[in-house]
């Protein structure tokens, strides 16, 4: 066999290869995952010890204006195991306290139609500092730049 029907071959082989491994994706859970019906276990005033029973330890805490502690999930996909990750969604469950340390809003971001976007309370957030600070905490995990809003 010469030179290029061995070349002609490999590439059918490796065609073939390929063509098998194009109908699997891969999942990958980055960060925090929230376990199913966690939030409804935490009521307005609850104590801060009770989210941490019911949530765990999380990811980052912040004292913008107030104290909120944040957990951060990623989920990203690839259809192939040559393939980079893409990344499909991207969440934020914060919990907020008062100076008593009770809970008094609980609210899990994540982008829908490419904005900030509350899914437990179904509302887009407007302006301020927290809203800034959860803007940043998306750009640094991998979401695009996120306008803020006029």
């Amino acid at each position: 066999m010469n030179f290029r029907h061995s070349r002609l071959a490999l590439a059918l082989v490796g065609a073939l290869a390929l063509a098998g491994c194009g109908s699997t994706t891969e999942t990958l859970q980055r960060g925090y995952v929230l376990p199913e019906g966690a939030l409804e276990q935490i009521p307005i005033g609850a104590s801060q010890d009770q989210v941490l029973i019911v949530l765990g330890t999380p990811s980052t805490v912040a004292t913008v204006s107030g104290e909120a502690f944040y957990y951060i999930s990623q989920t990203a996909k690839r259809s192939a195991a040559f393939m980079p990750y893409g990344v499909v969604d991207q969440r934020v469950i914060a919990v907020y306290f008062d100076k008593d340390r009770r809970v008094t809003k609980l609210a899990n971001y994540g982008m829908k139609d490419g904005k900030l976007f509350d899914f437990y309370s179904q509302t887009t957030p407007t302006g301020g500092q927290e809203l800034s600070y959860i803007r940043n905490i998306f750009r640094n995990i991998g979401v695009g730049p996120i306008a803020p809003r006029s």
